[in-house]
């Protein structure tokens, strides 16, 4: 495959094949290739030819690990317009994948972060596999859990959505189908003969849905015990506390060693994040998904306005020195007030939906 392409397209008897290939940035998102895919997708809804999507990452490290941040980064210490565009355009897409009407089948098989996520959980169908590592660790870079979080964390099962999204934590494969992030495992070593599959289909034999669960089925395996199911209870109990603060206590009280890991994981995060992101959640469980998307994108102009994400990305990505700065540093000096900011309209700057 060509390295020059970031996104590759083509269709094979029937099926539409992405491809998203950055393999050395491991299929980190660039403008340009949401543009390309926004146009694609658009095409391939109005193609009666075309009876379903599969997108894949190249190479065998990550389908996509997330948004180009570092590039999002550079532009806003210049005062760049891109820090608008780029949130603008990937919650469009988010959006198309979200309302797309053909079985649309994301193969997760590797690192799948962030801007990944928003790629593949709101299609159809999510394929793990053995390499499926999946997170939204945003408010370890003083960001929030954006493409479409707002929707869909609210809805996992129980309270592991606010887990997920105050910690950051990485799902295995046998995580990711227990919570429902993903769809479907299948092993690794099967995955280019699945692909092949898609394109061998007879779509004249039954409904594309039908036809799409039906060859997922021939491939699917047992992914094995999850770790968040032997956590639920505890999870259930810590996360459903009414702040941040009373999360961090009872994870306090618990007396468990993963309890305690968890509540060390989140004291190292972001605290602006983290008031943000529960806030964030509490108002999505009541959001359609077009008010969610509208929500992130005023979130992520606040974000763009404050400090925290540079500070963030500048710790992690650039200096890596992997002590960020935090201001403010703790998690009572971030108002109610402050919280609330990163929620208000933008008027004729608000996202809208073409």
């Amino acid at each position: 495959m060509s390295e020059e392409q970031e996104i590759l397209f083509d269709v094979k008897h029937g099926a539409g094949f992405i491809t998203l290939n950055r393999p050395k940035a491991l299929n980190a998102l660039t403008l340009a290739m949401i543009h390309e895919m926004n146009l694609q997708l658009a095409a391939w809804q109005e193609d009666a030819s075309v009876k379903a999507v599969v997108i894949q990452g190249a190479g065998e490290r990550a389908f996509c690990a997330g948004g180009d941040v570092r590039a999002v980064w550079e532009a806003g210490r210049q005062g760049d317009p891109l820090t608008e565009e780029f949130f603008r355009e990937e919650y469009r897409l988010n959006r198309k994948i979200h309302v797309f009407a053909k079985p649309y089948v994301a193969l997760i098989d590797g690192i799948t972060m962030g801007g990944g996520v928003g790629l593949s959980v709101h299609g159809s169908h999510r394929v793990a596999g053995d390499r499926t590592m999946v997170a939204m660790p945003e408010v370890g870079i003083g960001l929030f859990p954006d493409v479409g979080g707002t929707y869909f964390l609210p809805r996992l099962p129980g309270r592991i959505g606010l887990f997920l999204a105050l910690t950051g934590w990485r799902l295995s494969a046998a995580d990711a189908v227990y919570c429902g992030v993903a769809t479907d495992y299948v092993p690794s070593e099967r995955r280019d003969e699945l692909v092949a599959a898609f394109a061998g289909l007879d779509w004249t034999a039954a409904q594309p849905d039908t036809l799409v669960d039906g060859l997922i089925e021939r491939f699917k395996a047992d992914p094995g015990a999850s770790v968040l199911a032997e956590h639920q209870q505890l999870i259930d109990h810590c996360f459903s506390a009414r702040s941040v603060e009373s999360i961090l206590a009872e994870l306090d009280k618990a007396g468990d060693d993963w309890a305690a890991k968890i509540a060390a994981i989140i004291r190292k995060q972001s605290p602006t994040s983290l008031k943000v992101t529960f806030a964030q959640l509490e108002k999505g469980a009541e959001l359609e998904f077009d008010q969610a998307m509208i929500q992130e994108y005023r979130m992520s102009q606040a974000f763009m306005a404050g400090r925290d994400f540079y500070e963030g990305i500048r710790a992690l990505l650039v200096d890596k020195d992997q002590q960020p700065k935090w201001a403010p540093d703790d998690l009572s000096e971030v108002s109610a007030e402050l919280v609330e900011a990163h929620f208000r309209s933008l008027g004729e700057r608000d996202l809208t939906f073409p």
